[in-house]
């Protein structure tokens, strides 16, 4: 029996501002142990017995960094695969592009795992045999959801209606009178999101329950690109084509009108974190209540708090209770407790203003490393570039921006218009706009450089490039 555990990692990174973004949402936020919600995804599936290779549906801009936190964990070098979406089009087609792979490279009979990527389940071994549970059921020709014994009564799951392993209904988010009843009738589990099935198997379900969406998606892949080496393997989605396909949720499409459905009901120590209570809570509270993560918090007459900041400021809190405070280096949040599931209408204003703080943290992380944008003003921006060994950006140039270059550690080599140089420590160099450049790290530690960019426009989309290996990096 072949398991390929198949994660699903997108969201926009609303629920919890600042710390996520869109271009950084929540499976990249790091917990207390140091490993990210995706990290911890891929391990669970990787763990799994049967487990012959990890597949990953995410969009194609966060390719890179998903890849590298798998690579930080992947101590087995167990294959990894990729299906990167140009746009979201919900989880329907995202489990139709990965099933159609699945069948294509293992078989119709290969079991699939799908597993949201910012989940969190702390009891690893009781997953491994609800896990197993749903494998025996899914090779008897069932699809499997696996519900959650309840222990309050939550407004902000859908639930399941079971006897045993069979499904009665699913029931959309409840009011909380109603989410009551459901927790004291003792027959209702919560909805997880995760699934157990054989490709073929959800394939043919979806042919009956939403042919039109697994026809685009089929249509899509026949024109989209694959390349593989080093262990990955990578199917890029065509754009135009994907963009036709209908958006639908994998449990309206499929599991609530198929007629295949069994429920794995179990307590694995669940929670999808979906608000900054919820992550608040995972750490610890002092005498008065308050959880404080990060930096350096200074609290007096205090109680009931979560405080997180990022990076080396103070946070100083007097005289308040029931506060969430996050402190990230170029956004500030402020919330009640009681009004955690409203910081997605930030978010909301921010992207409808174009604002950068809805899409990116001041610190950006690239195929080749990262950038952090230290000040900005009028005709100037001031970074710190880190470029991994071995790795180069672009061959690019700027029409409305100069830029200068310090090197701080390692070496630079740096193309300036028909030259090229190395640039050593302490050392710089010019680039004037319109020159074609490009700056690459030939040693094997991190090059950290200064650049100072002055000119009228100094907007990202000030560029054009030449050759790059990685694609609009």
């Amino acid at each position: 029996m072949k398991l390929i555990p198949t994660i699903l990692c997108g969201g926009a990174g609303s629920r919890l501002w600042p710390l996520s973004r869109e271009l950084h949402p929540k499976p990249f936020i790091r917990l207390a142990d140091g490993q990210s919600f995706l990290q911890k995804a891929f391990l669970r599936g990787a763990r799994l017995a049967g487990t012959v290779e990890v597949l990953t549906v995410t969009n194609r801009e966060l390719y890179f960094a998903t890849n590298d936190e798998y690579r930080a964990v992947n101590a087995a070098h167990l294959p990894t695969s990729y299906i990167l979406e140009p746009v979201g089009r919900n989880t329907a087609a995202a489990v139709a592009a990965a099933a159609l792979h699945v069948a294509e490279t293992h078989g119709p009979e290969a079991m699939m795992l799908i597993l949201p990527a910012d989940h969190l389940i702390n009891d690893e071994p009781a997953f491994a045999a609800a896990v197993q549970s749903a494998i025996e059921l899914a090779e008897q020709g069932r699809i499997v959801t696996f519900g959650i014994r309840p222990d309050a009564p939550e407004t902000g799951y859908g639930y399941i209606e079971a006897d045993g392993n069979r499904v009665a209904r699913f029931v959309e988010k409840p009011a909380l009178e109603l989410a009551i009843q459901y927790l004291e009738s003792g027959k209702f589990l919560w909805n997880s999101g995760m699934f157990c099935f054989s490709a073929g198997l959800i394939l043919a379900e979806m042919q009956a329950h939403c042919g039109e969406i697994l026809e685009a998606v089929r249509t899509c892949i026949a024109a989209s690109r694959v390349t593989k080496g080093d262990g990955i393997t990578q199917l890029e989605l065509a754009a135009e084509q994907f963009a036709q396909v209908p958006e639908r949720s994998i449990d309206y499409a499929v599991m609530e009108k198929s007629a295949q459905i069994s429920v794995v009901p179990c307590q694995i120590g669940w929670s999808d974190i979906g608000s900054w209570t919820a992550l608040g809570n995972l750490a610890a509270a002092d005498g008065d209540g308050n959880r404080v993560e990060g930096g350096l918090a200074l609290l007096f007459q205090t109680s009931d708090c979560y405080i997180q900041s990022v990076g080396d400021r103070v946070v100083g809190a007097v005289g308040v209770n029931n506060l969430i405070i996050i402190d990230t280096p170029d956004a500030l949040l402020v919330a009640d407790r009681n009004s955690a599931q409203e910081v997605k209408q930030i978010f909301t204003e921010l992207k409808a203003r174009n604002h950068d703080a809805y899409k990116l943290h001041r610190t950006v992380h690239r195929p080749w490393g990262t950038y952090t944008v230290l000040e900005e003003g009028p005709r100037f921006k001031i970074k710190r570039i880190e470029v991994k060994p071995g790795a180069s950006l672009s061959l690019q140039m700027h029409h409305h921006r100069s830029e200068h270059w310090v090197v701080v550690s390692g070496a630079a080599s740096v193309v300036n218009g028909e030259s090229e140089n190395l640039v050593n420590v302490n050392q710089s160099t010019y680039i004037p706009a319109g020159h074609r450049h490009r700056v690459a790290n030939p040693g094997i530690m991190p090059l950290v450089m200064i650049e100072v960019q002055c000119g009228d426009y100094l907007g990202e989309d000030d560029i054009v490039r030449f050759n790059d290996k990685y694609g609009r990096a």
